[in-house]
């Protein structure tokens, strides 16, 4: 460990500092908003719950869980013994890294709470990851800690076990006497914040693998403010009565924002649930009395079918975002819950959504605009912004940016001060964002530009079809073929008449050399854990 941090930094572990990229390398960043002017130190739990709980929100419910309901005062009060047991148990300093592992439940998010407060860096993981992939998160961001949900025992000390920069791991939502609850019970309920800088990294979000190896984006305690002053805001137009409900875990950072972060900062509730499915969620929303609800396009798509069968009057807004959200989805959930869809698109390296667009702004089949505080556009392939109707590589700007972890592939992520998301795009002459493609997912067959999502929805609107990932495969005569791999609904008997069915049906939906001119049927698409497709796996034949 070196201690040679930054001046005025917190930290007495200069890990993050050291292995932050440099500043040329950083995207530019823009605070164009009055509420994103924040102070030079600034310690964001701090933000999020000491500060609420003396704007008068201490006795209004924060987290719910089909066992349990904390006040704002008992989430404080839990979060500042975990950051008690950091100090004085574990003897953890700012700056340390602490590896973070459990469902959505109440514990996890104090534990998340308790690590900023504690100055040191939350590295969230998501509960389905095996010993090797959290060991190559232990080794890359050198991790000697870790908190985690004690059900989640086995994979964690096989993790221990292989790597031994992992030193010592305490469980929580564990009755034994080593475990966190034990150990909070011991200690006072005061806990004055680290006095961290707004520049002081607090988080390490690793990507979900949608495109291969993970990397490492660091934000600061600045950035998870400033999430929350932007989108919720200007978009969801969220408030302390909202109750705010989904699917993704604490450990995306679309589940971290939406289901922790966004409500704490207007002094509203979360519910955390655990292994959800579409009926369950369904279920939840109108036992809780959900008002927001922030799942993925998928998810959406298998609600629609049950929504008649529940109470979902409560519900007043729905966020998609995760993947791009096919036209048919849209149509689908709106026809069923009355709602229109707020979409959006965002990105672990931007820590959340950057352009969306909700009720009267809404034009379906678009992402919509960037929100206040962010800029986009669109580049061509030498980098200059490109005109109306031109598909090229999303850019964006705004507070937050990518900042990867040791790694080269930032030079790959800016380009003169600007983020490249990764996503083909095309603006209109509104300003609308259209998603075309991530930019690896464009097919090239016989000349012509084929956006596999485009194909997805196409298929998708098929009677039998459930699931569908479209790829770009190699072929002798064109170059690329558009192959669909395509999951049936309950009780369709795949077959070869089938498969010339669903090409006959593109056909006639889109332009006609889109269609997929190969069909496989498959029990399941590769996913990661947060529902995103992995089209990479499809397009190594896995």
């Amino acid at each position: 460990m070196t201690t040679t941090a930054r001046p005025g930094s917190a930290h007495l572990d200069s890990f993050a500092y050291d292995n932050l990229p440099p500043r040329e390398q950083w995207p530019e960043l823009i605070f164009s908003l009055p509420e994103l002017e924040y102070p030079e130190r600034l310690n964001c739990a701090a933000e999020l719950l000491d500060r609420m709980c003396e704007r008068g929100c201490a006795e209004r419910i924060a987290l719910r869980s089909p066992a349990e309901s904390w006040t704002y005062r008992s989430l404080l009060e839990n979060v500042n013994r975990i950051a008690r047991v950091l100090q004085e148990d574990m003897h953890l300093l700012p700056g340390n890294r602490v590896l973070l592992r459990g469902a959505n439940n109440p514990m996890m998010a104090a534990c998340i709470l308790a690590v900023f407060k504690a100055g040191c860096i939350a590295v969230p993981t998501m509960p389905l990851l095996r010993a090797k992939e959290l060991g190559a998160i232990l080794d890359k961001a050198e991790i000697a800690a870790a908190l985690c949900s004690s059900p989640l025992r086995a994979e964690m000390e096989s993790a221990r076990e292989a790597h031994p920069v992992l030193r010592q791991v305490v469980y929580f939502n564990e009755p034994g006497p080593q475990g966190m609850e034990a150990r909070m019970a011991a200690k006072p309920a005061e806990f004055g914040a680290v006095d961290t800088l707004a520049e002081d990294v607090c988080l390490i979000s690793f990507t979900s693998g949608t495109t291969g190896m993970p990397k490492g984006t660091m934000h600061f305690h600045r950035d998870v403010l400033a999430i929350c002053d932007c989108f919720p805001r200007s978009v969801l137009q969220s408030g302390a009565d909202d109750i705010f409900i989904g699917t993704p875990p604490l450990a995306f950072t679309f589940g971290l924002g939406g289901l922790l972060l966004f409500p704490l900062r207007v002094g509203a509730s979360a519910v955390l649930l655990e292994k959800l499915t579409p009926e369950t969620l369904l279920k939840s929303i109108a036992e809780f009395k959900a008002t927001i609800c922030f799942t993925a396009p998928t998810f959406y798509r298998q609600m629609a079918p049950l929504a008649k069968n529940f109470d979902l009057s409560s519900l007043q807004k729905t966020v998609s975002a995760g993947e791009a959200l096919p036209v048919s989805t849209r149509d689908a959930w709106h026809k069923a819950s009355g709602l229109v869809m707020i979409d959006g698109i965002g990105a672990t390296e931007m820590l959340h959504i950057f352009i969306s667009a909700a009720g009267e702004q809404v034009r379906a089949g678009a992402t919509g605009k960037p929100i206040p505080g962010y800029q986009a556009c669109v580049l061509d392939d030498n980098g200059q912004v490109a005109a109306p109707g031109v598909v090229g590589r999303l850019a964006v700007k705004g507070p937050t940016g990518c900042r990867y972890l040791a790694d080269e592939r930032q030079k790959n992520y800016v380009l003169n001060g600007w983020n490249l998301t990764g996503d083909a795009y095309e603006m209109d002459a509104d300003g609308y964002y259209w998603y075309r493609a991530r930019s690896d997912d464009m097919i090239i067959s016989a000349g012509y530009n084929i956006a596999g999502p485009e194909v997805e929805d196409a298929v998708l609107r098929h009677e039998a079809v459930a699931e569908c990932a479209v790829v770009g495969v190699a072929d002798e005569e064109r170059g690329q073929i558009v192959k669909a791999y395509v999951v049936l609904k309950p009780g369709m008997p795949a077959s070869d008449a089938l498969a010339k069915d669903i090409q006959t049906f593109v056909k006639n939906s889109i332009a006609p050399y889109k269609y997929p001119r190969a069909i496989e049927f498959r029990a399941a698409l590769p996913r990661t854990e947060t529902g995103k497709l992995q089209r990479f796996k499809l397009r190594d034949g896995v």
